[in-house]
């Protein structure tokens, strides 16, 4: 079997949510998000929780932390020499942003962590990438250290340029702790009477649903640092529309939703450490994508870093507002299925008309 070398386009549907009200203080305004997916029903969904945070005044985000990850893995004799090495390279921290200066003129040395597991040591390593995802950026970095450990200590041998402790497309713990990508943060307060009037429930119900369904399900599930209802959902139709890599929403999507009473009115916000999103590299020369990225104004000139950070911000704000409508609609009984079949009829019936 050969491999097929002639490139195809996959057309996947797409349409403009919101607006979405932003309020600082790195985003301000409001921005119209493109969302690529088959599920049609996000679409009205996502948009009726944007409609919802609009008329509560708009959402706040900020960005905690931004690092991108790549672990090597090295084999030492024994666990004597392995913790000698450890040992040493913790002093040597310092000098290893020299050792990368040539591969990149964005990548920029942050940390380094370290974990051993018996001779063998993962060395997580930790990098700013500006307006890049920086996956390319990371392991470009990571073979130029590689390179330097193996002469330094010529003791060691090579054994991956990946060790999967970055985690890289992974559910893992480490992510949530440590990061990787984007850590996001964003909340929104809702008058009682908006949140009855937009979403046809209660603070009270969508407070009580996300302890009951979100926090205890995902205990009783095994779910790793994840306490949520459907982020993967919202985060694979924003990356799908700016040419990200999809397959990074496996460890996007574990996030936390906190839902909590502030007198009569509803605190919602979610939080999640792991959005790893770019403006610039593999994926981003499409037509459709830079239009994409213009109209969420995230091509504009900006100090490095900016417009990816900028990016994250509105990813997370669409993120809650298709949480916040989801979790309104299940606090009803029969309201979900009754919406998709309704959104499900009203699909083949336009398809009908048009064929």
């Amino acid at each position: 079997m050969r491999w097929q070398t002639t490139e195809q386009i996959a057309t996947i549907p797409m349409r403009l949510v919101g607006p979405i009200k932003i309020n600082g203080p790195e985003v301000e305004g409001e921005i119209l998000v493109p969302l690529a997916t088959y599920e049609t029903p996000l679409w009205p969904s996502t948009h009726r929780g944007a409609k919802t945070c609009n008329q509560a005044g708009g959402i706040k985000a900020i960005v905690l932390d931004e690092r991108m990850t790549r672990s090597v893995v090295f084999e030492a004799p024994g666990i004597v020499e392995a913790q000698e090495v450890i040992m040493s390279l913790q002093q040597h921290k310092d000098v290893m942003q020299s050792v990368i200066k040539d591969t990149s003129r964005f990548a920029r040395f942050l940390d380094m962590h370290v974990q051993l597991v018996g001779n063998l040591i993962y060395l997580r390593f930790e990098f700013n990438t500006a307006d890049a995802a920086g996956h390319n950026m990371v392991t470009l970095a990571s073979e130029r250290l590689v390179d330097w450990v193996m002469v330094r200590y010529p003791e060691l041998e090579y054994v991956s340029i990946s060790g999967n402790y970055c985690s890289d497309k992974k559910a893992s713990a480490v992510n949530g702790i440590l990061g990787r990508g984007k850590y996001v943060v964003a909340e929104v307060i809702i008058p009682a009477d908006i949140c009855r009037r937009f979403l046809k429930t209660t603070p009270e119900k969508i407070v009580q649903l996300n302890i009951k369904k979100n926090l205890i399900g995902n205990i009783i599930a095994g779910g790793i640092r994840t306490a949520n209802a459907h982020f993967a959902n919202m985060l694979l139709g924003f990356y799908l529309a700016t040419g990200q890599d999809a397959a990074n929403i496996i460890e996007g999507s574990q996030g936390i939703v906190h839902a909590d009473l502030r007198g009569q009115d509803l605190y919602f916000s979610v939080t999640l450490p792991n959005i790893i999103v770019g403006t610039i590299g593999s994926g981003k020369t499409f037509d459709f994508v830079r239009e994409n990225l213009r109209l969420l104004g995230c091509l504009e000139e900006r100090e490095p870093g900016q417009n990816a950070r900028r990016l994250a911000i509105i990813a997370a704000c669409a993120v809650l507002c298709g949480e916040l409508s989801l979790l309104a609609v299940q606090t009803n009984p029969g309201e979900l299925m009754r919406s998709h079949l309704q959104l499900e009829r009203q699909k083949v019936s336009e398809e009908r008309k048009r064929d």
